[in-house]
């Protein structure tokens, strides 16, 4: 009885998933990637010591060749987006200089602003938010190129590496400092300046989770300079957190603050009464 079970079970499983001979991308090949070019950019994340630019030059080839592959088994519905494959590759291996930079500058933020971190390569090897905001760099030109689901799992590798949650498509400015991060979720559509702070547990989320809402902004603009605390929540596709503006931890944020505003939850201890 078992094994009528079981070869029924097979035969259902098959007739479901593979009997169309559909091509399917492989979801830890892309983490893969992701874990390697990080590696290249950071030999401190590595075993791998390359000594000549050559040994370079040929780490950079196979990522290309294992990106191309990716992309190939990736149904890129568009006319002509599968011959076009070479062309994604290309395009960000011209990307990777800057996407180095900026993910160069989040280190420096974090090593200026925390006065724990030693040294860059503390952050570079210690930090999750590091790991999280440079994983979301490189998802983010995929994103940018309207390339389906290949940035979603990178920056799923990048949440279950660090337990933080950066959707690709969030728009996140220079010098983006992360700190400790576990629980952090920053929605798609959010928009996010220039030299912010973000601590643990924080949400820049949506009002609604209203499928009709998809094309529309339904996170929250943060300015140049905001600090959110631990645990705060920010919600809305209108509110906007004003430059240098501090949001302080357990806040519930709904409507827009004003540049330089202070929020915060106020305090009450009351003494028991005795009996």
């Amino acid at each position: 009885m078992v094994e009528k079970e079981i070869t029924s079970t097979a035969k259902n499983i098959f007739d479901l998933k593979y009997k169309r001979n559909q091509v399917y991308f492989n979801a830890r090949k892309i983490h893969l990637f992701g874990k390697d070019f990080l590696e290249l950019l950071y030999p401190q994340l590595s075993n791998k010591h390359f000594k000549s630019y050559a040994e370079v030059e040929n780490q950079l080839r196979y990522l290309k060749i294992h990106l191309c592959e990716i992309l190939t088994n990736i149904e890129l519905k568009r006319k002509g987006s599968l011959s076009n494959k070479e062309k994604i590759c290309q395009n960000f291996l011209k990307q990777m200089p800057k996407i180095q930079e900026s993910i160069d500058l989040d280190a420096t933020a974090i090593f200026k602003g925390d006065p724990a971190a030693q040294s860059l390569d503390e952050v570079i090897t210690c930090y999750p938010g590091f790991k999280a905001i440079a994983i979301y760099r490189i998802a983010n030109v995929f994103y940018n190129m309207d390339i389906p689901i290949f940035p979603r799992i990178l920056s799923e590798y990048a949440h279950q590496l660090t337990g933080i949650d950066i959707h690709p498509g969030a728009t996140i400015g220079k010098h983006f400092f992360i700190d400790h991060g576990t629980g952090v979720v920053l929605g798609e559509t959010c928009l996010i300046g220039d030299n912010v702070k973000i601590y643990q547990g924080v949400t820049l989320g949506a009002l609604s989770v209203s499928k009709g809402l998809q094309n529309k902004k339904r996170h929250p603009t943060i300015k140049n300079g905001a600090v959110i605390y631990s645990n705060a929540t920010v919600l809305g596709g209108e509110t906007t957190i004003g430059e240098d503006a501090i949001i302080g931890g357990n806040t519930w944020v709904t409507k827009s603050v004003p540049a330089k505003s202070i929020v915060y939850n106020k305090n009450e201890v009351k003494l028991k009464k005795n009996k």
